[in-house]
């Protein structure tokens, strides 16, 4: 019989030999052995916010958006997602309640905890992970199978199905459990929440190899290939990245749906379909699946469909999926002449309605996990810039500034005279009972965003994102690498880092110069660099280093208003504002009682002056200025009328998007008509 020491002894190195047969690298993203990506990730909790926007975001993500998202996931009243594992388990009883996708909700819920706990080591964080994981390897079948809605159900009919209903998430819930055990992995290097998502992986090997060609593209919401490709990544077991492979090649094989993005193989489309979640969602896996293979006939449509978004389909603000529901023909390019029902969809080209936009905060965070793995594939600049865009907009928008209620939809304008009740009308809520889906997903990401700020590459750093923070890593040559950022970014346009530590030979730092920006100077320990700086791209500033060293960048940062593409109807003859990164809008809270937002005209030559406002706890940049007030503005039962002319002067004040909803029921819009 071993005594208690020596089984402490074995169980401890029974751990450490487990640990050892996974990759010990700890990057958010692991593109560190990936032969076509050029940029890696640096480790989980290498970065620390300090001074400025971010670091005010994350603290009340620590205060308030983790623990009140965590309570409410525990909750057995509102919400059910932790007690179905519970149920699931056998340590309770009850039935499945909640939407099908709960498990993968409480999932992301566990990868917010598990990012805060990276920055924070806060033992309370750690207690509830541990606790969590215990009962969800309690609930999970012994062959992996993992999915609290069909356990429960099967408990109780006999029955055995899995993958059958083509509008349940088990594929989804699955991804989601995959990224969040290799995220816990890397912060804790614990791996119990691992093994749970390996026994899961394997089972979808098996699974996939014996499912029938209906129920193998019942894959609703692909989360699931970004999670594979995270496990390969972790494990190094060849079979995942097989079976990532095998999932997008076996897409669109079998008679799919536009709403899925489906109804093609991945490598045949052209043009962006259907459900923006899953579209971009399917993106960004695709993306991870290039990283490891190489497979030029994946970039190919990943390069189409990027440019289709961008250039055709996305919101000033970073947003995507304008519609609330239609028919497939406004959606596709792809058999036309069949009819299928779509929501919460990407529409035609420059179909980008705003009072109606739908926008689900989910399909702009998958905007920039799409984007975030387009920029380590290939480095450049245009990647960078919209997941900035979407982070400071229309993800942002997705939570009070409080960080205890949510938007499910971020629509680009809102009127108590709107004649239409939208399915997720009105102002943010506690809690989404319809799906809350989003509130989990958009405070796992803003935990996460310090890990989007710096990225590692064989000849240097790449400075994404701007704020106030500190980067301390080692790199592969065993060289350490400390850079501190100071900035007020993105109220101010300078930025300066200290090297506190940094290689002295021939090594590079590249920054990202905004696309945004209209002028850019670069200065080295006070002194002005003489070296081409290109607007839009990455500027590579190779030096022998020593440590001490200053550099600076400076960003023009102008106001600009900002007019679409004619094509797009709703928004002709209207411009929005926008400062840096900043798109603004103006909210009814900040007009007189007597004054309408419709009244409001923009003038071309209208000066903005940038004024600090606080907004219940957040203070911000709002823009002052001038601008023409419609003095007869009355339309009951009106349709049309001659144009009024009599107008006078007012001033207004507008304010960050992300920063609306936040005093009240009030009316808003990003667009404002303009006067020449």
């Amino acid at each position: 019989m071993l005594n208690i020491l020596q089984k402490g002894l074995l169980i401890g190195c029974l751990s450490l030999f487990t640990q050892s047969l996974f990759s010990q690298t700890k990057g958010l993203t692991n593109t560190q052995s990936s032969k076509y990506a050029k940029l890696q990730s640096v480790d989980i909790g290498a970065v620390s916010w300090t001074k400025g926007f971010w670091a005010d975001r994350f603290e009340v993500c620590k205060k308030t958006m983790v623990p009140t998202l965590w309570n409410r996931y525990n909750d057995t009243i509102s919400c059910h997602a932790f007690h179905n594992f519970e149920v699931a388990a056998g340590l309770a009883k009850g039935r499945f309640r909640g939407p099908s996708f709960h498990d993968g909700d409480f999932y992301k819920t566990l990868e917010a905890v598990s990012a805060m706990y990276a920055s924070t080591k806060d033992p309370q964080l750690e207690g509830w992970l541990d606790h969590a994981i215990e009962v969800i390897g309690k609930a999970q079948k012994p062959d992996g199978y993992i999915y609290t809605k069909s356990i429960i159900e099967q408990k109780a009919s006999g029955k055995t199905q899995m993958f059958d209903d083509k509008l349940s998430f088990e594929a989804y819930n699955f991804g989601h459990l995959m990224t969040a055990a290799c995220i816990h992995y890397r912060v804790t290097g614990k791996t119990s929440l691992l093994n749970i998502a390996k026994k899961a992986t394997d089972f979808l090997i098996g699974f996939y190899n014996t499912a029938s060609p209906e129920q193998a593209r019942n894959a609703i919401c692909p989360s699931h290939y970004m999670g594979i490709i995270e496990m390969y990544r972790t494990t190094k077991e060849p079979r995942y990245l097989a079976l990532a492979e095998k999932l997008i090649t076996i897409r669109g094989e079998s008679e799919g749906t536009d709403d899925n993005s489906d109804r093609v193989p991945f490598r045949k489309m052209t043009k962006v379909i259907g459900h923006a979640v899953r579209a971009n969602y399917l993106f960004a896996g695709v993306a991870d699946v290039y990283a490891e293979t190489g497979d030029a006939t994946l970039l190919a449509p990943l390069n189409a469909l990027w440019d289709d978004v961008i250039n055709h389909k996305m919101y000033v603000t970073g947003a995507c999926g304008a519609l609330y529901d239609g028919v497939s023909p406004d959606g596709t390019a792809y058999k036309p002449d069949t009819v299928q029902k779509i929501h919460q969809a990407y529409g035609r080209s420059y179909q980008l309605p705003n009072h109606s936009a739908h926008n689900e905060t989910c399909a702009n965070i998958g905007n920039l996990l799409w984007n975030w793995r387009m920029l380590q594939l290939t480095g450049e600049a245009k990647y960078a810039d919209i997941m900035e865009l979407a982070l400071y907009n229309s993800i942002l928008s997705g939570v009070n500034l409080e960080g205890n209620k949510f938007f499910y939809t971020n629509p680009l304008s809102a009127s108590k005279d709107y004649p239409y009740l939208m399915r997720w009308h009105g102002g943010r809520s506690p809690y989404i009972s319809k799906s809350n889906c989003c509130p989990p997903n958009v405070v796992r990401t803003v935990a996460e965003v310090n890990n989007y700020v710096y990225s590692l590459a064989k000849d240097g750093l790449y400075i994404n994102l701007y704020g106030g923070s500190t980067l301390q890593t080692t790199l592969e040559n065993g060289q350490k690498l400390w850079v501190e950022q100071q900035t007020n970014y993105p109220w101010e346009g300078n930025i300066t880092l200290d090297l506190k530590e940094i290689p002295s030979q021939n090594y590079t730092i590249y920054l990202r110069i905004p696309s945004w920006t209209t002028g850019a100077e670069i200065f080295i320990n006070g002194k002005k660099l003489n070296q081409t700086v290109a607007i839009g791209e990455y500027v590579g500033i190779k030096q022998n280093w020593k440590k001490g060293d200053k550099l600076t960048l400076r960003l023009a940062m102008p106001t600009q208003l900002l007019e679409s593409n004619p094509l797009v109807e709703e928004t002709r003859n209207q411009v929005a504002v926008k400062r840096g990164p900043i798109v603004y809008c103006l909210e009814s809270a900040d007009l007189p009682t007597s004054q309408k937002l419709s009244s409001i005209l923009i003038p071309t030559t209208t000066q903005w002056i940038p004024k600090k406002q606080k907004i219940v706890n957040t203070e911000v940049t709002a823009l002052e200025g001038s601008v023409k007030l419609v003095i007869d503005n009355q339309w009951k039962n009106s349709l049309y009328r001659p144009v009024s002319t009599n107008t006078q002067t007012t001033k207004v004040s507008l304010i960050p998007y992300f920063a609306w909803a936040n005093r009240g029921d009030t009316e808003m819009s990003v667009w404002l008509p303009v006067s020449r």
